[in-house]
């Protein structure tokens, strides 16, 4: 059974996906940043609406706080990455550069204002990103990172990218950690039915030292990490 719910969720999402990521490239050509967000923001949504045929849903816990944050989130699967602008409400993301190689992709996530990371091209690179984050946050969106850089197996406790405690220091703004526990449940080939928890924990004030902030944001996004 789970194997026939499987093939429904891929035919589904992965059907309609299809359609979506045609029209966003569309009017990344067309430079419409409005409807880009409408397109992304429906494809979360349709993600969502898709997973209760292999029995997932998600759930959050914990409270966000008011106001402007720099949210760390924890990243076990593909699940979080679309479903960030179901959580937040028009995220700037931060991608590392590789993928903006991908084409008709990179064009598009540089007009939804998805902001670069290239972790080996020095100070102008640092100096870029920062204009775009206080641009971004400017608009009042909340800054949203997967502070290890890449989806890490549940229970593993990954190094914090070096970006991640120069972001901190230079936007002085509380970090939010974000717990997550998709890893076991939104595998890579058949997903399992469960629930999918995000758990919003308690801000941390921005000031820091920066072994004191990794540390701390290290516990956070871990706790729903298995014994």
């Amino acid at each position: 059974m789970i194997y026939l719910r499987n093939i429904a969720f891929y035919a589904a999402f992965y059907g309609g996906s299809v359609l979506f990521v045609m029209a966003a490239v569309l009017v990344s050509y067309l430079d419409r940043p409005k409807a880009l967000r409408v397109i992304c923001d429906s494809w979360g949504r349709w993600h969502r609406r898709c997973l209760p045929l292999i029995g997932v849903r998600v759930v959050e816990t914990g409270q966000r706080p008011e106001g402007l944050a720099f949210y760390a989130v924890k990243h076990e699967a593909f699940a979080e990455a679309i479903e960030m602008p179901v959580i937040f409400e028009y995220p700037a993301g931060l991608a590392k550069a590789e993928l903006y190689s991908i084409p008709g992709w990179g064009r598009a996530a540089r007009l939804y204002g998805i902001i670069e990371v290239r972790r080996d091209a020095g100070a102008s690179a640092l100096r870029s990103m920062m204009k775009e984050t206080k641009a971004a946050l400017a608009q009042g969106r909340p800054i949203v990172i997967f502070p290890e850089g890449t989806r890490v197996p549940h229970g593993v406790r990954g190094p914090l990218q070096s970006g991640f405690a120069a972001l901190y220091k230079m936007l002085k703004l509380p970090v939010v950690p974000v717990a997550v526990d998709s890893g076991p449940i939104y595998q890579r080939t058949w997903k399992q039915p469960g629930t999918i928890t995000l758990h919003f924990g308690e801000p941390i004030p921005p000031g820091l030292p920066r072994e004191e902030i990794e540390a701390r944001v290290l516990d956070a996004i871990n706790c729903l990490n298995s014994d």
